[in-house]
C-alpha cells in the first residue's frame, strides 16, 4: 500500500491548474472596492482628470510602461480600462494583468471586452472584477460602464442591457447632473448588436447632461459623430501602440489629450 501511495503522489505532481480555472490567488471583486475609493475621494470635486486605457491583451511590457506613465502624472484622479484585459481569457492572464494594473497609483475600474469572454473568461471577469454593467459617480458625473459584447452571447442576451440603463437614469439623481457612457465595443462594430443601435441611441438620451461616450476594441484613437447628431464617441487605442487618452472634465465642459509613452 505504501508503494501505491507513493506512485499516486508522484503522478499528482504532473497535473497543473486548468488554464480556464476560475479560482484566483489575490484580489477579487476589484471594481467594487475601487469605486468606493473613487466616490469617497471625489464626491465634492468640480474637476476630474480621468485616464482611459484599453485592450492590454498580452502586451505586458507595454502595459507596465503605461502604468508607469500614468503614475508620473500626479494629477490623474482615476483610470478606466475599456476592456480586453486579456487575450484569450485564461485565469493566468487575468492574474498577470491584474497584478500589473495594481501598480497604478490612482484607483481604476475595468470593463469586460470580447477577448475576456474566451473559454470561461466571462466567469473569471465576474470573480475578479464584478458585474459586467456598473456605474459610479464622481464630481457630479455618473460614469455608466456597459457590457456591449453582444456577439459573445450569440445575440440572445440583453446586451446592451436597457433595463440597467433605465435603472441608472433614475438612480441617485440628486448626486449627478452629467453622464459619461463607457463601453468596449461601439455601435455599428462587429461585437455590438447592431439591430438595436437606434434604440441604444434613444436610451442614451435619457441620461442627464450626456457629455460623450468612450470605447475601446478598435485598437486606435478616434473621435466620431457615429449617429450624425453631434454626440461624440471617443475610441481608445490599445497598449500595443503605447498611447491612451486623458479627459479633463470641468463644470464648463471637457478637454481630451492623447498621451504617448
Amino acid at each position: 500500500m505504501a508503494t501505491a501511495w507513493l506512485l499516486m503522489t508522484s503522478c499528482g505532481e504532473l497535473f497543473d491548474t486548468h488554464p480556464y480555472d476560475v479560482h484566483f490567488h489575490g484580489a477579487t471583486n476589484i471594481n467594487a472596492g475601487q469605486i468606493t475609493t473613487i466616490e469617497q475621494r471625489l464626491t465634492s470635486r468640480d474637476t476630474l482628470r480621468v485616464a482611459f486605457i484599453s485592450d492590454t491583451h498580452g502586451w505586458y511590457a507595454q502595459t507596465k510602461a503605461e502604468v508607469a506613465c500614468i503614475n508620473r502624472m500626479d494629477d490623474i484622479d482615476f483610470v478606466i480600462h475599456c476592456g480586453d484585459l486579456t487575450d484569450t481569457g485564461t485565469s493566468k492572464e487575468f492574474e498577470w494583468i491584474r497584478d500589473i494594473l495594481a501598480g497604478l497609483r490612482p484607483p481604476y475600474v475595468a470593463l469586460v471586452g470580447n477577448h475576456d469572454f474566451l473559454g470561461t473568461g466571462n466567469q473569471s471577469y465576474k470573480v475578479m472584477y464584478g458585474n459586467m454593467d456598473f456605474a459610479f459617480i464622481a464630481a457630479r458625473i455618473k460614469f455608466v460602464c456597459l457590457n456591449t459584447n453582444a456577439t459573445e452571447y450569440d445575440y440572445v442576451a440583453a446586451v446592451p442591457n436597457f433595463d440597467f440603463m433605465e435603472e441608472q437614469v433614475a438612480a441617485d439623481t440628486a448626486l449627478f447632473d452629467r453622464t459619461v457612457v463607457v463601453m468596449h465595443a461601439p455601435p455599428y462594430s462587429d461585437q455590438f448588436n447592431n439591430n438595436v443601435c437606434k434604440a441604444f441611441r434613444r436610451y442614451l438620451d435619457l441620461f442627464p447632461g450626456l457629455v460623450c461616450c468612450v470605447y475601446g476594441h478598435n485598437h486606435c484613437n478616434a473621435v466620431g459623430n457615429i449617429y450624425g447628431d453631434g454626440l461624440l464617441f471617443y475610441g481608445v487605442d490599445s497598449a500595443e501602440h503605447r498611447n491612451f487618452l486623458v479627459f479633463t472634465f470641468t463644470p464648463d465642459g471637457y478637454e481630451v489629450e492623447n498621451i504617448s509613452y
